[in-house]
Parts: C-alpha cells; structure tokens; sequence
C-alpha cells in the first residue's frame, strides 16, 4: 500500500511538470487533480501486473514496444477523461506525448528517490 501512494504522490508530481510543458497540451486545474490522476494512472498500470512477466516481455519485443506504449496512452487519455479538470488540449497526441513525458520524468524521479533509498 505504501507503494502505491508513494508512486500515486511522484505520477503527480509528473503530471504537474508535464502541464508546465506547453507544447504538450496537457492542462491540470489542481494539484488534486493530478492526484487523482496519478491513482487513477496507477491503478490501471498496475492491472498489467496481473500478466506473468515472460507474456509482457515477450509482447513488448515482439512488437518492437508499440504495444506497451500504446496501453500507456491509453491509460493516460482514461485518466484525463476520467478526472474533470485534466484535460489534453490535442487530444491523441497530447495523450501520446503526455505518455512518454510521464515515463521519462517518472523514471528520473524514482531514480532520485532510490538514490536517497525512499523508494
């Protein structure tokens, strides 16, 4: 459970960076808003941990990628139509840049946290 709030607290915080990012198009009303989107964002990830490990690498290299990227922007316009005040302004294509933007920024800040040893 820990794990989960503290991943739903840094996908927020990705968020509210992301929607800093004009070009991006992704636009938060409140930090609350991005909360709820990082569980939301969270929540749904954490369903692909219900397939064994060697079925999503295997699906991940055989599709070059394109498959979990497509399943992150899919969670990610879910997200921003789920939560009123998260919106993409570009629609696809903020959802396909905010997908990538997230997993860059979410990679480093996890990788900061390890260092410090919170995470």
């Amino acid at each position: 459970m820990t794990g989960f709030i503290i991943s739903t607290i840094v996908t927020a915080i990705s968020l509210l960076i992301i929607s800093k990012i004009r070009p991006i198009g992704v636009e938060i009303d409140s930090p609350f808003k991005a909360l709820l989107g990082g569980a939301i964002i969270g929540a749904f990830s954490g369903f692909s941990g219900l397939f064994p490990d060697a079925l999503r690498t295997g699906i991940a290299i055989l599709s070059l990628g394109l498959i979990p990227l497509i399943s992150s922007v899919i969670i990610f316009g879910l997200a921003a139509w789920l939560v009123d005040g998260f919106e993409l302004r570009y629609k696809f294509w903020s959802a396909l840049l905010g997908a990538i933007a997230l997993a860059i920024i979410n990679s480093v800040l996890f990788f900061v946290l390890g260092l410090l040893g919170l995470a």
